[in-house]
C-alpha cells in the first residue's frame, strides 16, 4: 500500500468519523427536545401542591377547590355524617377499596380510612365521578345523603363511596394532611 492510498484511508476514516458524530449529536438534539416538551409546564408545576385555608368551612358544608384541573370536595362533616358513614357494613358497598393516596392501596374503605382527621370530621376527595368523569353534586345529594351525580344516576354516601349507579369506584382521597389547624396542603 502506497503512502498516498494510506493517507486517503486516514483521511476517509476521518470524515466518516466526523460524519456519524454529527449525527449523533444532532439525533441527540432532536431527542432531547422531543423529551423536554413532554416535562410538565412551569404553571401545572407551581399546582402540585397548593395550600387551603379552611378556617371559614362551618361544619356541614363543603368548600370546593381546583387542584390539577379538577376539582376537590373539602367537606367538613356533621357528627351525623360520620356516624351515618361509620355504620355501613362494607359488604354493602359496589367498592370495597379505601381509594386514599394517603394510605396503602389494599385498604378497606372504611371511613376511618377515607377521612383527612382522625375524629372523621374532615373528609377530602376529587369531585370527578368515577363513571364518565362528571362533577357529582353535594350537600347531602342522592340517597345516602352525600354525592349525587346527576348525568347517569351514581349515589354516593357521607364518605364519598359509591352506593349504587354506574360508577365502578369510590371518589378517590388525593394526597392530604394539615399544615396547621386552617390550612390542607393537597399534593
Amino acid at each position: 500500500m502506497s503512502h498516498a492510498e494510506d493517507h486517503a484511508g486516514t483521511r476517509r476514516d476521518f470524515l466518516y468519523y466526523a460524519t456519524a458524530g454529527a449525527g449523533t449529536v444532532a439525533t441527540g438534539a432532536a431527542v432531547w427536545t422531543l423529551v423536554d416538551q413532554m416535562n410538565p409546564s412551569a404553571d401545572v408545576q407551581a399546582l402540585s401542591s397548593i395550600f387551603v385555608d379552611v378556617s371559614g368551612v362551618e361544619t356541614g358544608t363543603q368548600l370546593t377547590v381546583k387542584w390539577r384541573g379538577k376539582p376537590v370536595f373539602i367537606r367538613r362533616r356533621t357528627q351525623e355524617e360520620i356516624d351515618a358513614a361509620r355504620a355501613v357494613d362494607l359488604n354493602d358497598l359496589v367498592d370495597p377499596n379505601a381509594e386514599n393516596a394517603n394510605i396503602a392501596a389494599e385498604a378497606p374503605a372504611t371511613d376511618e380510612n377515607r377521612a383527612l382527621d382522625e375524629a372523621g370530621e374532615w373528609l377530602v376527595m376529587i369531585g370527578v365521578c368515577t363513571h364518565l368523569g362528571c362533577v357529582p353534586l353535594g350537600d347531602g345529594a342522592g340517597d345516602f345523603g352525600g354525592w349525587f351525580c346527576p348525568c347517569h344516576g351514581s349515589h354516593y354516601d357521607t364518605s364519598g363511596r359509591i352506593r349504587r349507579g354506574p360508577a365502578p369506584e369510590n371518589l378517590p382521597v388525593p394526597v392530604a394532611a394539615f399544615t396547621d389547624e386552617t390550612t390542607i396542603k393537597l399534593g
